[in-house]
């Protein structure tokens, strides 16, 4: 599948096919694809767990406003977003940085860089959670994508209490939060036409 006929076929699915499960290597295929997506300063700021246990999922669904999705999917992929590996304190970001072999001057010019440009961004971790979610999306839409290229569906889940969610998670918010639920399969029927704007409405081209 091209990538404009990827575009096309991917909808946003109400209800998967609780018979057809998704193979391990294209499962895998997905997740690369949410692995090698572009960060800020490439801290990478996400973990993927994907569930399949149907207990789990069962447990999750009634705090997703229960959206038969959350069970009726293959595999269910909770994105949490990074709080704590992105303060300089814990030292990855200074390790993130360093994996590009460059001389310590210009390490050093990074390091600060990141600390003075981020500096209220890193301030709490609310803000930090503000950051770091925004670019869990960049890392779904891509993980979404490569789903529809092998013609697997999605749909993007952020109707959920956000709290409820992580406790039955046990997380530690202190190092990794709720940021968005991606379940994938395969739909039970076909989907109606895409709606979308005209480029013409919203596009404008700066000359």
């Amino acid at each position: 599948m091209t990538f404009s006929e990827a575009m096309d076929f991917r909808h946003a699915c109400k209800i998967f096919d609780e018979n057809k499960k998704i193979s391990d290597a294209e499962v895998l295929d997905i997740l690369e694809a949410g692995r090698k997506s572009p960060s800020s300063f490439g801290m990478e700021p996400w973990k993927f767990l994907v569930i399949t246990n149907d207990e789990l999922k069962a447990k999750i669904r009634p705090f997703c406003w229960n959206q038969v999705q959350i069970t009726s999917c293959s595999h269910l992929v909770i994105i949490l977003a990074a709080i704590q590996r992105v303060k300089p304190s814990s030292q990855v970001p200074q390790k993130m940085l360093s994996r590009r072999n460059m001389p310590q001057e210009k390490l050093d010019f990074y390091v600060d860089l990141y600390e003075r440009h981020l500096s209220y961004t890193l301030s709490s971790d609310e803000n930090i959670l503000c950051w770091t979610a925004r670019q869990t999306y960049i890392a779904a839409a891509n993980m979404m994508t490569c789903a529809a290229t092998l013609g697997i569906d999605s749909c993007a889940i952020e109707g959920f209490e956000k709290e409820r969610v992580e406790e039955i998670l046990n997380l530690d918010i202190s190092k990794y939060q709720l940021s968005l639920i991606l379940p994938f399969g395969y739909r039970v029927k076909e989907q109606p036409s895409q709606i979308r704007l005209s480029l013409d409405e919203i596009v404008e081209f700066i000359k």
